[in-house]
Formats: C-alpha cells, structure tokens, sequence
C-alpha cells in the first residue's frame, strides 16, 4: 500500500518500531538535497522568481476563508481508512489477533475516528458497538471484572480512547488490567482499542510483559503531510487550493503542477511544518491555520486577482507565513513543578477535570486553579466547550512534550 491508497491516513498504519520523526529541511539527506536541486533546474525561470514584495503583513483568515482553506478532517473517511487497514492486514497476519490496538500521539484523529467506526463501516456485514466507561473509575478488582461481565464483548466492539477508563490513583487500575486480562486470555472477542501514546506508554511500563503488538499511524512527513493537506482542502471546495509563501512567492500547495509549461517551485514549508509537529495531523493543522493568510479582496469564493498565473483558470489562494514568524504558545517561567504534574496527568487521561486532576495530582483546588489560568492564558491549555474537562491544546503540544522531557517526566515515544 502506498501514501495515496488512503489520502485520509496517508502512509497508512505501521508497527512502532517503523515510526520516525520527520526531518527538518536542513537536515534532509544527500539524496533529497539533490534531487530538490534538480527539480529546481528544471523548473526553470518564470515569472514568479522576478523579486518577489513581501506580503507578509497580510491579515490572518476569516471564518470562510478557513472553512475553505484549512477543514475540519472528515473522521469518517479517517475511520474508514482504518477498517481498510486492518481488514488488510487481517488478510496477511496468521494467525489474525482478535483484538487490534492502535496507538496514537495525541490530537491525531484516532480517538474521533474510532467513535464513527460503527457507522462508517456498516458495510462490513458486522455489528460493531462503541464501549464506552462507566462514570465511577475507581473499581476494586471485583468490581471491574463485574462490570466488564456486563458488557457484550460477544460482538464486534471498538473502545475510542483507552485513557477514558482508568485514572493514575491505586483505585483507577482495575477495569484496564481486567481488560487486558481477558485479551490475553481470548476472553474479549473480537475489538478495536485506540489508546494515547501517553496512557499506552504509562501501562507498557506497568505491565511489561504484555504483548499486544500494537499499530500507529504512519506519522506525516513532508509528502503525507501534503496528501493529507490537499485531501482536506478538496472537501466541499469547488476549485483547488493554491498556497504560497508571503516572504518569496514559492509554492506549498499544490503538490504538482505547471505554471506556463514550466514546473512549479516548491519552498520546504511543508518539510519544517512535519517536523515541528511531529508527523501529527492535529498538530500540524492547527500550525498551517495560524500561518495562513488571505488578501481581503480574496474572500470570495473564486479568486480573481490579477496575474493569476494559472491561464486563466480560478483557483482559491491562500499566503502562508514562514513558520520562523509565527509565535507559538511557550510554557510559563516557572520553578514550580505543578505544571508538569498538571501537565503529565492531562496527557496520561486525555483530559480531566479539576476534581480528577486534584485526585491524581494530589494538588488542591487552589493551586490547580492558580496553574490553569497561567496555562491558558499561555494558549497551553484549554477548558472544553462544557467548561469540564480540561485539555492540552493543538498548538501548545510540542512544547509541552519538550518541557515534560526536560524535567525528567516520562514521555511517549513519539
């Protein structure tokens, strides 16, 4: 299978010892600055490479503009994608495991595809049911296995996020160690598990000896970031996206094409961009919103500046900001340890409430609202649309990952 087989999960899912961050452009192989520099040859001279006025001081989108320019991801189509590759891979593994699990760094889609899972592949002839977790996670052992016995594991099920059903505290273990008990033991029928990278690497730790040879998604370097980026664009948009840099004019999107008979030159944005979102699709998307940018006179629904380069034809266009002008969310400075504990917690449960963090952060209301508000005011946080529980944003993710590494918390692997 290629990138292209599944423009929704480009690269499709692969084991975790195949993962690899992407590449900065100044790091790229011999290879790729070689063939970069042909493709630049042939290109040619046109008029684009004339000195270039620096658009850099264009407003950031409206709503319809980023509607148009940079979608929500459609997570049908992203759990279809998924029931493709493992019915796939269900066909090559012998013998096929009853239960899958595929791990995923926050923000890349799984958990939100694995919910539309029953729906999006009703074709398959199978019943597939969502098990969600009771509203009490402090079980005893008795307690959990009870539980479980209620549930209909006799039937296809799917479980969106892992993390949702246990917490960090001697009571909050129970109902995932009676899980991975029966899976162990081919009590759990047939299932899907999704589970952060975070929650995955705290109970990889704890029970090392459990084999469940997990998947993950392939992370977007350059190329799978690109697919992935025109495969949203596509939605519901009449006329492809072009985008191009402010600063000299060179293209990100799209990925091929002619300008009058002569190849497109391309800037590396979208290299550097995989790179410091880590390959995450979440990430990433929220990175090209905030570069995004638009001429007023832009926001119709065909573009028709002048010079249009394309013959002619309209196109929607869109500017981008070198992603070394954009500001990004950076951690508070501080000595005081409870943003990481805050922090760590978050990632670990994929969100809690200010109880649930008291509970496994052992700090008080106090302290955890004093730390809240610093952290949002960061843009490092963000209370959900409720105003429950609380989670790490899109943009604030890299940096957080970064400060939790360097205070020596354990981090995923990805």
């Amino acid at each position: 299978m290629t990138e292209t087989d599944f423009p929704a999960l480009p690269g499709g899912l692969i084991t975790p010892d195949q993962w690899m961050l992407p590449e900065t452009s100044v790091r790229r192989s011999i290879r790729g600055a070689v063939r970069q520099v042909l493709e630049q040859l042939q290109a040619g001279m046109s008029a684009d490479e004339s000195p270039f006025q620096s658009l850099d001081d264009l407003p950031e989108l409206s709503a319809s503009q980023r509607r148009r320019f940079a979608p929500a991801p459609d997570y049908s189509a992203r759990a279809q994608a998924l029931h493709q590759c493992l019915q796939a891979e269900a066909s090559e593994s012998k013998p096929a495991r009853d239960v899958s699990f595929i791990v995923a760094p926050p923000f890349s889609g799984i958990r939100e595809a694995l919910v539309r899972f029953p729906v999006a592949c009703t074709g398959d002839g199978e019943g597939w049911s969502v098990i969600a977790p009771p509203e009490q996670l402090l079980l005893g052992d008795e307690e959990a296995t009870a539980w479980w016995d209620t549930q209909d594991l006799q039937r296809p099920w799917v479980i969106p996020e892992l993390a949702h059903f246990w917490r960090r505290h001697l009571s909050g273990l129970a109902l995932i160690r009676e899980l991975l008990r029966r899976i162990a033991c081919g009590q759990a029928g047939r299932g899907i598990v999704g589970c952060s990278s975070w929650c995955w690497q705290f109970w990889a730790s704890y029970c090392s000896d459990i084999s469940m040879a997990p998947r993950v998604p392939a992370p977007l370097n350059a190329e799978n970031l690109g697919i992935w980026l025109e495969h949203l664009t596509r939605t519901g948009n009449p006329e492809p996206v072009t985008a191009r840099m402010t600063n000299d004019g060179l293209y990100v999107l799209p990925l091929a094409g002619e300008v009058e008979g002569k190849a497109i030159k391309h800037n590396a944005f979208l290299r550097d961009l995989a790179a410091t979102s880590r390959g995450i699709p979440g990430v990433a998307l929220a990175i090209w919103q905030r570069a995004l940018r638009a001429r007023p006179e832009d926001d119709t629904e065909l573009d028709e500046a002048a010079g249009d380069e394309h013959t002619g034809a309209s196109r929607s266009r869109c500017w981008l900001v070198p992603l070394s002008q954009l500001s990004l969310p950076a951690l508070p400075q501080s000595a005081d340890r409870g943003h990481g504990l805050v922090l760590h917690a978050l990632l670990l449960h994929d969100g809690l409430t200010v109880p649930e963090l008291s509970l496994v952060t052992g700090m008080s209301g106090h302290e955890l609202a004093h730390a809240l508000a610093r952290l949002q005011r960061a843009q490092i946080v963000t209370a959900g649309d409720s105003g429950g529980d609380w989670h790490v944003t899109a943009l604030g993710y890299p940096a957080v990952r970064r400060y939790l590494q360097s205070w020596g918390y354990p981090v995923d692997h990805f």
